[in-house]
């Protein structure tokens, strides 16, 4: 089976399980009604969680005596580390390249009821988490799905559901080969642009693999501590080099944003390059890129959040609501702003990229943007590949127990490199296709145990919780 039929095949897939009236409509019912249920926690409750994250960037030992296995700034920065990665620089070109700039309206939507959703995500992954053989916890939607659905047959098998495509996802999806493509595609882009040289797809794809297979000898507590001192830095690059380009170009911005929120429900025609797209579409790309980027309901970060040193879940909540704030209303609209305004995205000669496309939208302002880009996404995607590591191990362990977790090391690192030289349409369906099916399960789980959420957030607003900020 040629490239090209594997890749309209998973696409006519993709299709099924992204439009309008199946996992989007599910990510917005759920999220929509968590936001209900807790009292529109991502709003009201934001000025706690900005002060908690601040609070933990000064002291990231951590401020409490709450028992886990890494700090909460750790958790945070081992989450951001796979939610702000390669889906903020080539998921949100391939979301204008797919549906047009209306894509990015709907990414906006999944973020405002996503932050609701990561909110009960990591309170369940908190309040469910259980201690392992080691004395160290394991958390997550495998443990939390068990425990929650009342019928224990449905329960385990969602449980086991969820960790198969989850490990599948960090294997094969977003979590890695997506990751490296694009590593490997804007380090090309900033050779051709500044040095006029030609480098091959694997060359780059070669050093990210040996990167991350460095790092994966240490385990969590080697990537959470990788992960606290990378993420910060590289968020603060990147934002830089795209808050120079908008300046230079603020004047462009209103009409950009109107041009979002106009094509968000009508049909996108085609312009230059640029094929068209019906309104299914734009809300399809929009959705998934928004779940690729922020991963509110697909089940990740709760793995990670689980895990964290806090006296109360809702502690941990909140964090996981600045999260998907930072991810996909910061960042993504930045990268949104940035290639809209290039009109690049018109381009024939841009059609099939992703992050290169950024890159080069960037260069039109910035001087040797392509050059930050690759460096950014190196390190977005050298973060991601290693939050997500941890992730497919601990889905791995859940279903094959500890002897598994050595031999899936050795299949990641070597999908790392795959990853590079695969093309971009086939790597982005594979990625989207994955999360769907993750997804599913866990908001099933999460359904489950929104009056357990919203009773824990009760008690932490209550002041009966002894670092309840209200």
């Amino acid at each position: 089976m040629g490239d090209t039929t594997l890749t309209d095949r998973i696409l006519q897939l993709n299709d099924l399980v992204w439009q309008p009236f199946a996992m989007p409509l599910v990510l917005v019912v759920v999220g929509g009604l968590i936001t209900v249920m807790t009292g529109v926690i991502q709003i009201r409750r934001f000025p706690v969680a900005l002060r908690m994250v601040t609070g933990g960037a000064f002291f990231r030992g951590g401020k409490g005596g709450g028992e886990g296995t890494i700090t909460q700034f750790q958790a945070l920065s081992t989450a951001l580390a796979s939610t702000v990665g390669n889906g903020n620089i080539g998921g949100v070109a391939t979301a204008i390249l797919i549906g047009g700039p209306g894509a990015i309206f709907w990414m906006w939507v999944t973020a405002a009821v996503g932050m609701a959703t990561k909110y009960a995500e990591a309170v369940a992954g908190v309040h469910y988490r259980v201690t392992r053989d080691t004395g160290e916890f394991a958390s997550g939607p495998m443990y939390y799905i068990k425990r929650a659905v009342p019928q224990r047959q449905l329960g385990a098998g969602l449980a086991g559901m969820f960790a198969f495509f989850g490990a599948c996802t960090a294997l094969f999806g977003t979590g890695n080969m997506a990751q490296s493509n694009t590593v490997a595609r804007t380090f090309v882009e900033a050779a051709r642009t500044i040095a006029g040289v030609e480098v091959p797809l694997w060359v780059p794809g070669l050093l990210i693999t040996v990167a991350v297979g460095l790092v994966l000898l240490g385990g969590i507590r080697r990537i959470a501590a990788v992960a606290a001192r990378l993420v910060p830095a590289m968020i603060v690059v990147y934002v830089l080099a795209a808050s120079a380009y908008l300046l230079i170009n603020l004047t462009a911005i209103p009409a950009v944003i109107a041009q979002i929120v106009s094509s968000a429900f009508t049909p996108s025609a085609a312009v230059g390059g640029f094929a068209g797209a019906t309104a299914a579409q734009v809300i399809a790309a929009g959705v998934s890129r928004g779940v690729l980027s922020n991963e509110a309901g697909l089940g990740s970060a709760p793995i990670a959040h689980g895990i964290a040193k806090v006296n109360h879940p809702s502690e941990q909540g909140l964090v996981g609501v600045f999260e998907v704030f930072v991810d996909t209303i910061v960042v993504c609209s930045m990268t949104a702003f940035v290639i809209l305004t290039s009109g690049l995205w018109t381009d024939p000669a841009y059609q099939g990229s992703s992050g290169d496309l950024t890159a080069a939208a960037l260069s039109t302002s910035v001087p040797l943007a392509s050059l930050v880009v690759a460096l950014c996404s190196f390190l977005f995607g050298f973060s991601t590949l290693i939050g997500w590591s941890y992730y497919g191990e601990a889905c791995v362990e859940f279903l094959f127990g500890t002897r598994a977790v050595m031999p899936y090391r050795v299949v990641f690192t070597g999908m790392i490199l795959i990853g590079a030289v695969v093309s971009v349409p086939l790597v982005w369906a594979i990625g989207t296709l994955l999360n769907g099916f993750m997804a599913f399960p866990n908001l099933i789980g999460i359904a489950f145990l929104v009056g357990t959420v919203r009773s824990l957030t009760k008690d932490y607003f209550s002041g009966s919780s002894p670092r309840a900020s209200r």
